[in-house]
């Protein structure tokens, strides 16, 4: 997944289950999650959708079903959920481990002031490529 700013759109099921909402993300696999009233149902399925797709090795994001290929019970209705992927992986970064050469006097001066290099370097590469 090489896109940075990429929105998906997908269909998922609430289903009413005594003090809960059960959902299911059809398209993708491991698509379930539930919340504790519909607006948390819903927030729980972004952050699913986000996780799920982040953890896929494929380029392409499956496709989402047409409304009227999604058969549901009485008890049940479909919405759809939308995650801007760009924002997610914000929120929620991978991190890596990467070597940096810095001249030793600022690694000196670093460290006696506690500053953490790692969090320094990301700050300024997401002003300088993000913001």
């Amino acid at each position: 997944m090489t896109q940075i700013n990429d929105k998906v759109l997908y269909p998922v099921i609430l289903e009413d289950e005594g003090k809960d909402v059960f959902v299911k993300i059809p398209d993708i696999e491991g698509g379930f999650t539930q919340g504790k009233d519909v607006f948390d149902a819903i927030e729980m399925a972004k952050d699913a959708i986000g996780n799920l797709l982040e953890d896929m090795k494929q380029k392409e994001y499956p496709k989402p079903s047409d409304l009227d290929d999604i058969d549901i019970d009485d008890n049940q209705k479909v919405v759809y959920v939308d995650v801007d992927m760009g924002e997610f992986r914000r929120k929620n970064p991978r991190i890596v481990r990467r070597n940096v050469t810095i001249p030793e006097y600022l690694n000196v001066m670093a460290k006696n002031k506690k500053i953490n290099v790692s969090k320094v370097l990301s700050d300024a590469l997401e002003e300088k490529l993000i913001k």
